[in-house]
């Protein structure tokens, strides 16, 4: 038994023909960043989440630094956020310019602590950053509440969340500026790396769609210092391609999860909690355990691969000792990175994996 975390070779080879069809068609067309590829993704996508405006970029991570320049977000500013996210969220803010300061975590959900905020603020505050963290939502209705109180922007960090929603509103437009990712791995994966950010306001988009290529409106004339954080061509085309299975994937991965917490249910596990009407797309399917450790071992030798996500939460990360917090200063966040696991998922796993990993985690438990 072997049984990959994510099995992206199935997902490709049953797209393959679609794949060589616009590949042909992008090398044909000589164009191969921006252009109509990309402008059409981008309309395709700003429907699917909702919102009026999508711009195409090299990462979710420059998506999200995109963001925060536009919003004139810089040295001396300070973003709340999470320790518990991917060391991209915090990076785009220190790139910035500004200051990432933290808040801890909800110990059932893993999303951001509403209830902190307002402890965290200070008169350099001027945005919060929210994660839609293993692709369920943050709590938006209660942070759009205190941005909108004390005056702060919102910039969600959308990168595991493709498809998420809240109270039948999808994510990406509770606040200004939103950034998804399209790392391989993710719900809707580009072949490559690639992010969008999107928004509802057309001034803000604009200056965006500038800061993206150079500060350029126009060739050779520059508004700005930008960035060269543009999208291919070929990555446009085929992100089109998949968008079209994105509700279908997301589909078979609520699948797959029913079938774990029925399997799972009465373990020891801590299994996910569903924020209050939340639409969640599982991006990760993420259980707590004892002895993670040994769970690991016990499962590679099975041949069942996890993942842990993720390990050594940002506050504590050397890159980001200068800002001076300790361990214990976010105690829910450090709990749950000791005993978090990542059980194999995907559009492509089967039941059948699903339950041999189940049985694995079973007798592992033992």
């Amino acid at each position: 038994m072997t049984i990959p975390f994510m099995n992206l070779a199935r997902q490709n080879q049953a797209l393959k023909a679609e794949y060589t069809a616009a590949f042909e068609r992008v090398l044909q067309s000589g164009g191969f960043i921006l252009g109509k590829e990309v402008s059409a993704f981008e309309e395709e996508f700003a429907a699917y989440q909702g919102v009026a405006h999508c711009l195409g970029t090299s990462s979710g991570t420059t998506a999200l630094h995109l963001a925060l320049v536009a919003l004139g977000i810089g040295p001396g500013d300070e973003v709340i956020t999470v320790p518990n996210s991917f060391v991209a969220t915090a990076e785009a803010i220190a790139h910035s310019g500004a200051q990432p300061v933290f808040v801890d975590i909800d110990p059932d959900t893993y999303q951001m602590d509403a209830g902190l905020i307002e402890k965290a603020l200070t008169r350099r505050t001027k945005a919060i950053m929210p994660v839609h963290l293993y692709g369920a939502p943050a709590p938006m209705e209660r942070i759009v509440k205190i941005a909108h109180k004390h005056g702060l922007e919102i910039i969600e960090d959308a990168a595991q969340a493709h498809g998420t929603g809240l109270n039948g509103k999808r994510v990406g437009g509770f606040g200004r500026a939103a950034a998804f990712s399209f790392y391989p791995g993710k719900n809707l994966g580009a072949l490559g790396d690639g992010g969008a950010v999107v928004t509802n306001d057309s001034a803000l988009h604009e200056k965006m769609r500038l800061l993206r290529d150079h500060g350029s409106a126009r060739k050779y004339y520059h508004e700005y210092i930008g960035y060269n954080y543009r999208m291919d061509a070929l990555k446009g085309a085929l992100l089109s391609i998949k968008l079209r299975h994105l509700d279908n994937w997301t589909a078979i991965r609520n699948q797959r999860v029913a079938l774990y917490r029925e399997l799972l249910a009465g373990t020891t596990l801590k299994l996910p909690v569903e924020p209050h009407g939340a639409r969640c797309v599982y991006h990760l399917f993420v259980v707590q355990v004892e002895a993670r450790g040994k769970m690991i071992e016990f499962l590679n030798g099975r041949g069942v691969s996890t993942g842990i996500h993720y390990p050594v939460p940002i506050h504590l990360q050397k890159a980001f000792s200068g800002l001076g917090y300790k361990a214990g200063d976010f105690p829910v966040t450090e709990r749950a990175a000791e005993r978090i696991l990542s059980l194999p998922l995907c559009a492509d796993i089967t039941e059948d994996e699903v339950r041999q990993v189940c049985q694995a985690v079973i007798e592992g438990l033992q």
